[in-house]
């Protein structure tokens, strides 16, 4: 049995079996082409994105985006499993175009409010008030009518979340990197950010994204490089979360470009 099964996995056939197995169900390799998430992803890093993080998505033949099932439960995966989770790092597939690929952080989830006010980030947790007392500090809550707010709630966690101090409010850049009215995330629905706050194309501009766009979440860089074509070894083989315990985000000098990315 296990002479078969070696001599079928070393065919062609059950080589590409196995390979779209793997994709279809399992990881799928991913580039992060922009800085929208600067400091915590950069240009350059290539990394495995969990497909299973948050059910198993519909399969979809990479490249050429042909499904290979439909979609039966009509919510984009074939397994539903669980949903983003405030903080979480998320690729999903922009609404506006389901070939693009996109990789943002869940701000806000079904049923919570979320705000800008001069470039700071607030949130209602659909909880309320004593879910925010009970597990936000003191000082990071204001009061605003009869609800409380947090402020820029995931600074502290993610210390690669930061504004670009160059970008003003002079009328010239986009009003939305400073201020928005509050909005209620509509259920089964996701408020996307980058990190890199003032360069970010996401749901501040085209709104929150529904879970049959969601794919999953980074799992680990197998390599990176810059722009320059350097290896960025101290990166390889390393999560999300090691980097941000690691990476010392005050010295790491990342460049930044002009406009919107």
């Amino acid at each position: 049995m296990l002479s078969k099964l070696y001599r079928w996995s070393s065919s062609w056939t059950g080589t590409i079996i196995i390979v779209l197995t793997i994709i279809f169900f399992i990881a799928q390799a991913f580039v992060i082409p922009s800085g929208s998430m600067k400091n915590t992803l950069l240009i350059g890093d290539m990394l495995f994105v969990k497909k299973f993080s948050y059910g198993i998505p519909t399969p979809r033949i990479p490249w050429i985006e042909v499904k290979v099932l439909p979609d039966f439960n009509d919510n984009g995966h074939l397994i539903e499993g669980p949903r983003p989770q405030r903080g979480d790092i998320v690729v999903f597939r922009y609404p506006k175009n389901e070939s693009i690929h996109y990789v943002k952080r869940a701000v806000a989830t079904g049923g919570d409010i979320v705000a800008l006010k001069d470039k700071h980030l607030l949130l209602h947790p659909k909880e309320g008030n004593e879910f925010v007392k009970a597990n936000y500090p003191k000082e990071s809550i204001i009061e605003v009518g009869d609800k409380l707010w947090v402020v820029d709630p995931y600074k502290k966690d993610h210390p690669g979340i930061h504004n670009d101090e160059n970008v003003i409010d002079n009328n010239l850049n986009p009003s939305e990197l400073f201020n928005m009215m509050p909005i209620i995330v509509p259920e089964d629905e996701t408020f996307m950010m980058g990190d890199n706050r003032d360069h970010s194309n996401d749901s501040r501009f085209w709104g929150t994204v529904p879970y049959k766009f969601i794919v999953g979440k980074p799992w680990f860089i197998y390599f990176s490089w810059s722009e320059d074509k350097e290896i960025r070894w101290d990166r390889v083989l390393k999560t999300v979360e090691t980097l941000e315990e690691t990476v010392d985000f005050d010295k790491l000098q990342i460049e930044q470009q002009e406009g919107i990315y």
